[in-house]
């Protein structure tokens, strides 16, 4: 995509599907630095406003399909594309944030003081079930064939949003991109309402944009 000289973003045709992975809104606990995981956090008001300014962008690269995670927090930024769009969005709870047990609700500073090793373990690429949850493969192995699936269903040249989490976004763009489960960590992370696009190549996906959207903002989530 294109940015033209109004600042809207254009489609460009003829490239193959593509696969738009959009996080989303800023919530209190992002901004508390607080792990969330699976607990149902809200939007913020500024989480809101985030949504419907990216929305308005992704509007405009006439997307043929929108799924999202359950949690509240992905389905509020669905619904405001669903709304310029006229798309219904298919919720899946697949596409939910890495469940991490005893470390939700815990900021990442009473993270690395009560589990240091496990959270440095996890940062050096090592498998790792954070707070006793979920490792990143199994996060990926529940995520990766929702967007599969839908992806199979749409036109030549067709545009899926995916509205989903920092931490899942990157891992299914990980096992898409068939990278080694150690290598996830080097995408980085997302900032809240921005996103990530693949493009189907002659070889399989590729990674056309990484956390696009604005201009660079801090990481605020559980994947920083």
């Amino acid at each position: 995509m294109v940015m033209s000289a109004t600042g809207e973003v254009t489609d460009r045709t003829g490239r193959g599907r593509r696969i738009i992975l959009w996080r989303h809104g800023q919530t209190s606990w992002n901004v508390e630095r607080r792990f969330q995981g699976t607990t149902d956090v809200e939007l913020t008001e500024t989480g809101l406003g985030q949504a419907r300014r990216a929305a308005r962008l992704l509007a405009s690269l006439r997307p043929d399909a929108i799924i999202s995670s359950d949690l509240q927090r992905a389905a509020d930024t669905a619904a405001e594309l669903a709304a310029l769009t006229g798309l219904d969005v298919t919720r899946d709870e697949g596409l939910r944030e890495t469940y991490a047990g005893v470390w939700q609700g815990l900021t990442h500073e009473e993270i690395i003081a009560r589990y240091g090793e496990e959270y440095a373990a996890w940062k050096r690429g090592e498998a790792v079930r954070r707070g006793g949850g979920e490792l990143e493969t199994e996060v990926a192995e529940r995520a990766a064939p929702v967007v599969l699936r839908h992806v199979d269903k749409l036109p030549e040249d067709g545009t899926l949003v995916v509205v989903s989490h920092g931490g899942t976004i990157r891992t299914t763009i990980g096992r898409l991109l068939g990278l080694e489960a150690r290598h996830w960590e080097s995408l980085g992370g997302l900032s809240n309402c921005c996103w990530s696009v693949l493009g189907e190549g002659a070889r399989g996906w590729r990674l056309l944009e990484h956390n696009a959207g604005t201009l660079p903002e801090p990481v605020l989530g559980d994947d920083d």
